[in-house]
C-alpha cells in the first residue's frame, strides 16, 4: 500500500517514458460499473479509474474488491507489475541526508554546528494549513496538507488529526464546497483511515452528503458523483469506529441517488445492507426510489419484488402504507413489475393491500395508486384486463364481476371488449338480472363520457338471455333502453330476437306484425327471420300459412334451406290430408334445391346455405307417409292415388341420396350466385340463431344458449 500513488500527485515524466514502453495505451472509462478488462494496463490508466471502475476490475481479475481508492489502485498496480513505477516517481528526487552534507562541505579545522529549529518547516507548513484553513481557503489548504504530508510527513512525524479535520471542514464548509473538494476530501478521509485516525460522525455524513447532486452519475455541478461518495463511504467504515459512523440517511441518500443513476443492482446490494446488517429502519421514499428504477426496466422487474421484501423486512405493512405519497410510489412500482411479469395476482394483491391503508380519505388508495402516474395506469388496466379475460376463460361470472366493478373505482376505464366479455360469461350461465345490471353501469359510464356506448349485438345479447330465462319485465326494459340510448329499435337480430319470442308461443299474427315492422324500418328480413315465423306455425301447426310464407319467402329472393323446410315440414304434422297435400308439395321442392345443389354445390356456409336433407327431415318425411297411410286407412284418399301422387315426393325425399343419378344431372341448369358481402356479415349473427330453430316446433322446454 505504501507504493500506491495517492490521488494528488501527478504523474512524474519517468513513469510516463515507461508506461508508454511497457503497458498497453488503450484507454479505460472514468467511472463505468461493467469496465471492461484488458490482459494490460498503463500506470495512468489504472491512476484514473473510478472507484467503480477499480472495484469493477478488481473483481474481473480475481482480486479483492473491498477497500479504499488507494488500497483498490494498488492491488492493480501490483497486478500488472507497475509498483516499482510508483517507487520511483516518489523516489525521483532522494533527499540528501545530513552525512553526504557533511561529508560535501567538510573543511579541515572548521566544526560546523546546526542549532536551527529540525521541525521549523513542518511546523510552518502546518500552520498555514491550519491558517488556510480557518478562513475557508480549502484549494490553497489541501495543497498545503498534500505537500506536508508528502515532504515533512514521517511515521515519527505524522500528520496531527486536528490538521486532516481543519481541512476536512473547510471542504465541506456549504454545499458547492462539499461537492467541488469531494475528491481532495476522499482523499483526506482514506488518509485518515489510513493513519487510524477516528472520523467524527457528523464530519462523515457532511462529506458524503455533499458529494452527491441531481446531475449525471450523482453529480453537483459537475463534480463529486456516486463514485467519490462511495470511496468516502469505504474509508469511513475503514476508520476506527466507523463502522456506525454513517447513519440511516447517508445511506438512504447514497441509495437513493444510485437508483436514480440507473444503478439498480448497486442500490439494492446497499439498501440490503441498510435493512439485513446494520438493522436501519429507511424511509420509504428510499425504497420507493429503487423500486420506480427497477421498474422502469424490464430486466429489474423482479428485484421490484425483492425491494418489497425489504421494506417488510424493515417494518412496514403492504396494507398501511399507502397513506404517503412514497408507500403509494412503492406500491405503484409494485403493480407495474407485477404486470410486465404477467403476475396478476400479485399486481391485485398490490391494489387491494392499497385498498385497504387508512389516512387517504377522500379518495381510496387503490386509485391514488393506480393513477399516481401514466405507467401504474396502464399496468393496473392491463392487469385488471387479463384478469377479467382468464375469469371469462374459466367460465368464472362472479369474479368476472367482481373486478369489473372495481376498475371504476380504481379510476380504470374498462374497454369495449371487456364489457362485452363480462355480459357475455354472465348471459352464458343465464344470470340475466346480474347481465342487465352490467349494461345499465355500462350505459351509465357511457352517458358520462367514461366509456363508448354499448353495441347493439350487446343488447341482443342480454335480450336474449332474458328470453331464456323467462324474464319478461326485463326483456321490455333492455329494449328500452336500447331505444334511448341508440336512438334505434335495433338490428335484424334483435327483430328476430322479438320474432322468436312470439313464435315460441305461436302467435303468427303478431310475427308477420314483426316482419312488416323490419321492413317500415328498412331491415330486410333474412332465412332466419322466415324461418322463425314458420316455427310458429310448426307450434300451432298450421300447415296453410307455413304454405304461403314459403312463398313470401321466396317472392322476397330468400332462398330457404333445410332448417326452414324441416320447420315447415313439421307444421304438417296435424293428421289432416289437406296438410298432408302441403307437405308433399313442400318436399317436391325441397328435393328440386336440394338436387340443384348436389349438381352445382352453392356459395357460402352449408350451415347457412344448404337445403340437403338431414336426419330429421328424413324423419319428418317417415312421419309424414304415415300420416298419409292413416289418411287412406281412414277413406280420405285412395290408397293407390295416395301411393302414385302424393307419397312420391315425400319417398323422394326421404331417399334423396348424395349423388343423382346421370341423367338427372345432364338435365339441371347450374346458375349459383355468388354469396353477397352482407351475407357474409351476418353468417356470424346467424350462428346462434339457427341452434333456437330447430327446437321451435317441438314441445319440448329445451333452451338454446346464446
Amino acid at each position: 500500500t505504501s507504493l500506491v500513488a495517492n490521488g494528488f500527485q501527478a504523474t512524474s515524466p519517468l513513469s510516463v517514458r515507461t508506461s508508454r514502453v511497457s503497458t498497453s495505451s488503450k484507454s479505460v472509462a472514468t467511472a463505468p460499473m461493467s469496465a471492461t478488462t484488458s490482459s494490460s494496463m498503463s500506470y495512468d490508466e489504472v491512476n484514473k479509474l473510478a472507484f467503480r471502475a477499480l472495484q469493477s476490475e478488481c473483481k474481473a481479475l480475481g482480486l479483492s474488491a473491498v477497500g479504499t481508492t488507494a488500497a483498490l489502485r494498488g492491488r492493480l498496480l501490483e497486478h500488472f507489475g507497475l509498483a516499482k513505477e510508483v517507487a520511483l516517481e516518489k523516489g525521483a528526487a532522494p533527499a540528501v541526508t545530513p552525512e553526504e552534507i557533511e561529508e560535501l562541505c567538510a573543511t579541515d579545522g572548521i566544526t560546523f554546528c546546526d542549532e536551527s529549529d529540525p521541525d521549523f518547516d513542518f511546523k510552518s507548513l502546518l500552520s498555514d494549513v491550519m491558517q488556510k484553513s480557518s478562513v475557508g481557503h480549502w484549494k490553497s489548504a489541501t495543497r498545503k496538507l498534500k505537500k506536508l504530508n508528502k515532504q515533512y510527513s514521517t511515521s515519527d512525524r505524522p500528520v496531527p488529526r486536528e490538521a486532516y479535520l481543519a481541512v476536512l471542514e473547510a471542504c465541506a464548509a456549504n454545499r458547492n464546497n462539499g461537492a467541488r473538494a469531494s475528491e481532495p476530501a476522499r482523499k483526506i478521509l482514506e488518509d485518515m483511515a489510513e493513519s487510524d485516525y477516528e472520523i467524527p460522525t457528523d464530519l462523515a455524513n457532511s462529506c458524503v452528503m455533499n458529494s452527491l447532486g441531481e446531475g449525471p452519475g450523482g453529480t453537483h455541478d459537475q463534480c463529486g458523483g456516486i463514485d467519490a461518495a462511495l470511496a468516502m463511504v469505504a474509508a469511513v467504515e475503514a476508520s476506527p469506529n466507523g463502522s456506525s459512523s454513517l447513519t440511516d440517511a447517508t445511506y438512504g441518500r447514497l441509495v437513493s441517488t444510485l437508483a436514480n443513476d440507473g444503478a439498480v443492482e448497486e442500490a439494492i446490494l446497499v439498501l440490503r445492507s441498510m435493512v439485513v446488517e446494520k438493522l436501519f429502519t429507511p424511509p420509504l421514499g428510499t425504497f420507493a426510489d429503487v423500486a420506480k428504477a427497477a421498474a422502469k426496466s424490464d430486466d429489474h422487474a423482479e428485484d421490484v419484488l425483492q425491494v418489497l421484501t425489504y421494506a417488510k423486512a424493515a417494518g412496514y405493512e403492504l396494507d398501511n402504507i399507502a397513506a404517503v405519497e412514497a408507500g403509494r410510489d412503492l406500491l405503484a412500482s409494485g403493480v407495474i413489475a407485477a404486470e410486465k411479469m404477467d403476475n396478476l395476482a400479485l399486481g391485485l394483491r398490490l391494489l387491494t393491500a392499497a385498498a385497504k391503508a387508512e389516512g387517504c380519505a377522500p379518495d381510496s388508495g387503490d386509485d391514488l395508486v393506480a393513477s399516481s402516474s401514466a405507467a401504474a395506469q396502464r399496468a393496473s388496466t392491463l392487469i385488471h384486463k387479463r384478469a377479467i379475460q382468464q375469469a371469462c376463460k374459466d367460465n368464472g361470472w362472479k369474479l368476472a364481476v367482481k373486478l369489473l366493478e372495481l376498475m371504476p373505482k380504481r379510476g380504470l376505464t374498462p374497454a369495449t371488449s371487456v364489457w362485452r366479455s363480462v355480459v357475455s360469461t354472465c348471459c352464458k350461465n343465464e344470470k340475466s338480472r346480474k347481465a342487465t345490471a352490467i349494461l345499465m353501469d355500462w350505459i351509465t359510464l357511457a352517458n358520462e363520457g367514461k366509456a363508448d356506448k354499448p353495441p347493439v349485438n350487446v343488447f341482443n345479447t342480454v335480450v336474449n338471455t332474458c328470453e331464456v330465462c323467462g324474464e319478461e319485465d326485463l326483456t321490455v326494459k333492455v329494449l328500452d333502453l336500447m331505444r334511448d340510448t341508440l336512438d334505434t329499435d335495433g338490428n335484424i337480430i334483435t327483430f328476430n330476437i322479438a320474432l322468436k319470442r312470439l313464435a315460441k308461443t305461436g302467435n303468427i299474427i303478431g310475427c308477420e306484425g314483426i316482419l312488416i315492422g323490419m321492413l317500415n324500418e328498412g331491415i330486410e328480413p333474412n332465412v332466419v327471420s322466415y324461418t322463425t315465423v314458420l316455427g310458429a306455425c310448426a307450434k300451432t301447426k298450421n300447415a296453410a300459412m307455413a304454405s304461403m310464407w314459403l312463398q313470401r319467402m321466396r317472392a322476397r329472393n330468400c332462398s330457404p334451406n333445410y332448417h326452414t323446410y324441416n320447420t315447415a315440414l313439421a307444421a304438417c304434422l296435424d293428421g289432416k290430408l289437406e296438410s298432408t297435400f302441403i307437405a308433399s308439395k313442400i318436399a317436391a321442392e325441397m328435393v328440386d334445391d336440394a338436387s340443384v345443389e348436389m349438381a352445382c354445390g352453392i356459395k357460402g356456409v352449408a350451415k347457412f346455405k344448404s337445403s340437403l336433407p338431414d336426419t330429421y327431415t328424413r324423419f319428418l318425411g317417415r312421419e309424414l307417409m304415415k300420416q298419409l297411410r292413416e289418411n287412406w286407412r281412414s277413406g280420405d284418399i285412395d290408397m293407390v292415388l295416395a301411393k302414385t301422387t302424393t307419397r312420391v315426393p315425400l319417398l323422394k325425399l326421404v331417399d334423396l341420396g348424395k349423388e343423382l343419378p346421370p341423367e338427372v344431372m345432364s338435365e339441371i341448369l347450374c346458375e349459383i350466385p355468388e354469396e353477397e358481402e352482407d351475407e357474409q356479415s351476418e353468417n356470424s349473427e346467424q350462428d346462434y340463431e339457427f341452434s333456437l330453430l330447430a327446437e321451435l316446433h317441438k314441445d319440448d322446454h329445451r333452451t338454446a344458449m346464446v
